[in-house]
């Protein structure tokens, strides 16, 4: 079928044959479909969404699209998460090691910043010698030897989706539950997984902004996940705030450090969201009974040291330094100017736009205004407080990194912005809003404020 008819059949609301999305997963690899069509074609389904049947058969399709991983002979379960994109989250670099060490295999494909958001790939470039693109066999010597690899999308892994999400970056169809959902499962289906946990953000610092909306794709994505055989578990967790006490790629990898070691109190809000998402895949993986337990596996890993260990290692095999954990300030700098962002008025911190935060992050250089803008991985925030702390007129709200003076006093402005201050403080969120699972579906959750 000619190209223009596929798309004239979704632009006027028409469920797609298996075949057809099969033709157009072929035309994105071969060239044989234009840009434009591209784009029309992500415009048609941004417009006129796509069933659940459409949906299993393009992630399907944009899976097979490329190398399809496989681990056989693994000695424990093959596991991952993915975040669907927040201020902050630098979770991924404390939860896989932390599997690893309770007997799960992770093979993590990380990806860029998008937006406001950072990614755990930007992340990963602040750690000199750090390879976060090796060969094939390395990767797999280093999964199975470590227990984990932390890595970017290589070339032959999903090259569909890879140009396809090229298209919908740029022309507004970004923001579509099922192509969101088609672009994360056909990458983790390719990684061979045996489990998946997903944690979709919600709140004014996420894709997802509203609740419906976060829950709409927790739902899709465990549907089609389920029905490509993928065993899936997704957490809505709340970004209406910074995660952690950082923002910043140099500056996140040095919480992260912080966190593995035990060094000082573990933000409360960001452990324990990690320790319940990495609960949910100790679960899937049968490596513990229920999250009670798994919990308690998973504190066990990081009070001795077994989970830093494990983050060392797999530094160190794909080539970063091998003693980032003992001398991190002398491998992950800072911006040369960092400066208070003074409270303009004493009172509680009531509320955050946490888009806006990471937008000024970007505008210090730590994020991308264009694809090709190269990231300056020094610079960002540090020592963010969290909504509910009570401060004094010039208490300082956090600190900014930045490369120049010109821009730390920009960066001042933007945050004072961002951050409201009142008499009192908003209503506690938890921090992990509903779960949705294959068995259960969807069931909001109250409980988990911190560990």
């Amino acid at each position: 079928m000619l190209a223009q008819e596929i798309i004239r059949r979704k632009r006027d609301g028409h469920a797609l044959s298996t075949a057809e999305i099969g033709q157009f997963v072929q035309g994105l690899v071969d060239g044989s479909w234009s840009e434009g069509q591209v784009a029309a074609l992500a415009m048609a389904i941004f417009l006129r969404g796509m069933g659940r049947e459409e949906c299993v058969a393009l992630t399907h399709a944009m899976k097979l699209s490329g190398r399809v991983m496989a681990w056989p002979d693994m000695p424990g379960p093959v596991l991952d998460k993915h975040s669907s994109g927040g201020v902050g989250d630098k979770i991924s670099l404390m939860l896989a090691p932390m599997v690893a060490a309770c007997g799960g295999y992770v093979p993590m494909i990380s990806g860029r910043g998008l937006g406001h958001t950072g990614g755990t790939l930007d992340k990963l470039a602040a750690i000199p010698g750090y390879n976060a693109i090796p060969e094939p066999a390395l990767f797999d010597r280093v999964v199975r030897s470590v227990g984990c690899a932390i890595i970017g999308q290589t070339g032959d892994l999903a090259p569909a989706d890879k140009r396809f999400y090229a298209t919908r970056d740029v022309t507004a169809t970004v923001e579509s539950v099922p192509l969101i959902t088609a672009s994360i499962l056909s990458k983790k289906l390719a990684a061979g997984l045996q489990g998946l946990v997903m944690d979709v953000k919600c709140g004014n610092g996420a894709f997802a902004d509203s609740r419906a909306m976060a829950l709409e794709l927790a739902q899709n994505i465990v549907a089609v996940a389920g029905g490509a055989g993928l065993q899936t578990t997704a957490l809505v967790t709340d970004m209406n705030q910074v995660l952690g006490t950082t923002v910043g790629n140099a500056l996140e990898v040095a919480e992260a450090v912080r966190y593995l070691r035990g060094d000082g109190a573990r933000e409360p809000r960001q452990h324990a969201i990690t320790l319940a998402l990495g609960a949910e895949m100790l679960v899937l993986g049968g490596l513990a009974a229920n999250t009670k337990d798994a919990t308690q596996r998973l504190q066990a890993v990081l009070d001795s040291g077994a989970a830093a260990e494990r983050f060392a290692r797999m530094v160190a095999a794909l080539g970063g330094p091998g003693d980032l954990l003992e001398r991190p300030d002398a491998y992950l700098g800072q911006g040369p100017v960092v400066v208070p962002v003074p409270a303009t008025r004493s009172g509680v911190l009531a509320a955050m736009d946490t888009r806006a935060i990471g937008l000024a992050v970007v505008e210090l250089g730590g994020g991308r205004r264009l694809a090709a803008d190269r990231i300056d991985l020094q610079v960002g925030l540090s020592a963010v407080r969290p909504l509910g702390a009570t401060v004094a007129e010039g208490d300082a709200l956090a600190l900014v990194h930045a490369s120049n003076a010109n821009s730390a006093i920009q960066a001042v402005t933007r945050l004072q912005a961002a951050i409201a201050i009142g008499d009192d403080g908003s209503p506690s969120t938890p921090c992990v809003l509903a779960q949705v699972n294959a068995q259960s579906g969807c069931h909001a959750t109250t409980h988990r404020k911190e560990p």
